[in-house]
């Protein structure tokens, strides 16, 4: 059987980094650790921190950071246009030239649970936790448990010895 993986001369990837079959990166950078899922695509200028599990079906988009600890629901989606479009002023397809990149932070030890979407410009902080399915527009402050649509804060993390609460 083949190797059904696509991955850019340019990527970086980590020491024991893990990555299922179907998965698609370039430009990007994996660290140390990191295990990436099936139907998994990474772009450039996106960085994935160590010791990550990123779970199948997700996309990273260019101008997504996350650091390290992190882990990434099934299907979760970043976004980093605030404002897309198919077209630039003149009618021709756009190009690069024609939109920015608006970045998107998700700071150590944070969870993003299954089928969340992520908005442009906005920063989960460190150890908050997304609810699944939620969609978060605006910044999620460190060790705080948010979800719905759109996504608000719903109670700080606690933890006990079998994780958080």
């Amino acid at each position: 059987m083949s190797d059904f993986r696509s991955i850019a001369p340019d990527v970086q990837l980590g020491a024991g980094v893990k990555l299922a079959q179907f998965v698609n990166l370039y430009g990007c950078r994996i660290g140390d650790e990191t295990k990436l899922g099936t139907f998994v695509e990474v772009q450039k200028n996106a960085t994935i921190g160590a010791r990550c599990k990123i779970s199948s079906h997700t996309f990273i988009c260019e101008g997504v950071t996350i650091e390290d600890n992190v882990f990434i629901g099934h299907g979760v989606v970043f976004i980093n246009d605030m404002y897309p479009r198919a077209t630039a002023p003149g009618g021709g397809l756009q190009t690069e030239a024609d939109w920015k990149v608006d970045p998107t932070l998700v700071k150590k030890g944070a969870s993003i649970g299954s089928g969340a979407t992520i908005l442009a410009n906005v920063t989960i902080g460190e150890n908050a936790i997304v609810g699944a399915g939620s969609v978060v527009t605006r910044d999620i402050p460190p060790d705080t448990i948010a979800a719905g649509n759109p996504a608000r804060v719903l109670r700080k993390v606690t933890v006990s010895k079998g994780g958080a609460e």
